[in-house]
């Protein structure tokens, strides 16, 4: 038979140089080794699909909203497509189903962060705070104060790792240069201070209090006030150059975390979470199933969740974006931040928010010792193949 081989899509070699009997062709090969991942479109006449990969472990393909498994040196088959399918290879494992941990103390647990070799959690109406150096086991820290604790984030104030903290409905902020000690900071007014990232030199933070104040450091310990568009901001996040909100009532955009300017999301929702990555920002909703992304954190396109949930946050790792919701087990994931995939946390906890780090995906939870971690095996480098079968599966 004639075979089709097409040019590899990422960086590495072609692979296909003959397809399996049960094939008519070559679709898609070629070799990720300068990449985790690669999306491509292809195209089926009606014809099952066969998957290759052989890589160290196991490899996702997704076509579509389908998503394949594809254990190192085996061929899976797929539905039968036909027409244009947006396919990403990723020589990581989908994030179909955490793993349950224990946090050191039962209380609020809202944020958590990865940086310098650690997850680093803090909570809401206590001093506790934890840091990992895995994300499965953890060990109690301890905050300067007993405040309402709500975002972490880490970042880089000259070449010093350094990680920060913000509470809601108070002045007090802190710092720590390893995770497990913390210093306190002030915050330039005591409103619900909530969502905090780290971009570009500046630390930003933005507040749920219903007043427009917003914050900006270069250190971590001293803040200077900005303004928002509106009041009542959940998340933000950084990416492309740009720093980007969301909350109750839309979006807003930055590109130096002092002055910002409004965008509008694709439906009116209670937006609570923002992320970014492989050139895309992300959002979640509550008691919804829209979701958003845009590639510049002003003009926004709806997404659809695989269900109804609370979704509290979301994050990017490792070719995956993965969301996070209240009292429930559901969770989500999606390559490219448009089509998500459910997938499954270990119990039926008030999940708050998710982070990845170290080829992890780490969730904490609102007053309980529940824990959540999904571990990324790389399978790279990985050669693949996706061949058009017999018109008729056996």
């Amino acid at each position: 038979m004639g075979v089709n081989v097409f040019p590899a899509v990422s960086g590495g070699a072609s692979y296909s140089s003959q397809p399996p009997a049960s094939a008519s062709s070559v679709l898609l090969d070629g070799q990720l080794v300068t990449a985790t991942s690669i999306t491509a479109s292809v195209t089926g006449t009606g014809a099952p699909w066969l998957l290759y990969a052989n890589g160290a472990g196991t490899t996702t393909i997704t076509v579509g909203s389908d998503t394949y498994s594809v254990p190192a040196g085996s061929t899976v088959g797929t539905s039968a497509y036909t027409g244009s399918k947006s396919v990403t290879v990723s020589g990581f494992p989908a994030p179909t189903a955490f793993v349950a941990s224990t946090m050191p103390s039962s209380v609020n647990w809202e944020g958590v962060t990865y940086g310098n070799g650690y997850f680093v959690a803090v909570a809401y109406g206590t001093t506790a705070g934890a840091y990992s150096t895995n994300g499965t086991s953890w060990a109690a820290s301890t905050m300067p104060s007993s405040s309402n604790w709500y975002g972490v984030t880490y970042g880089l104030v000259g070449a010093t790792p350094t990680f920060v903290a913000t509470a809601t409905g108070t002045t007090t902020g802190a710092y720590s240069t390893n995770g497990t000690t913390w210093t306190a900071s002030t915050m330039p007014s005591a409103v619900g201070w909530r969502g905090v990232t780290y971009g570009n030199g500046y630390f930003v933070a933005v507040q749920s209090g219903g007043t427009t104040a917003g914050a900006y450091s270069t250190n971590g310990s001293s803040w200077t006030a900005s303004t928002m568009p509106n009041s009542t901001w959940y998340s933000v996040t950084y990416g492309n150059s740009y720093y980007v909100a969301v909350g109750p009532y839309g979006g807003a955009y930055s590109t130096n975390g002092s002055t910002w300017t409004a965008s509008t999301l694709p439906s009116s929702q209670t937006w609570y979470g923002v992320t970014y990555g492989n050139g895309y920002f992300v959002a979640v909703a509550q008691s919804t199933t829209a979701g958003a992304y845009s590639t510049n954190g002003s003009s926004w396109t709806a997404s659809t969740m695989p269900n109804s949930s609370v979704w509290q946050n979301v994050t990017y790792g490792n070719g995956y974006f993965v969301a996070v919701a209240q009292s429930t087990t559901a969770g989500a994931y999606s390559t490219n931040g448009t089509t998500w995939t459910a997938s499954t946390m270990p119990s039926n906890s008030i999940w708050t928010n998710v982070v990845y780090g170290n080829n992890y995906f780490v969730a904490v939870a609102y007053g309980t010792t529940a824990g959540a971690y999904f571990a990324q095996p790389s399978s790279l480098p990985v050669a693949y193949g996706i061949y058009n079968g017999a018109t008729v599966r056996a």
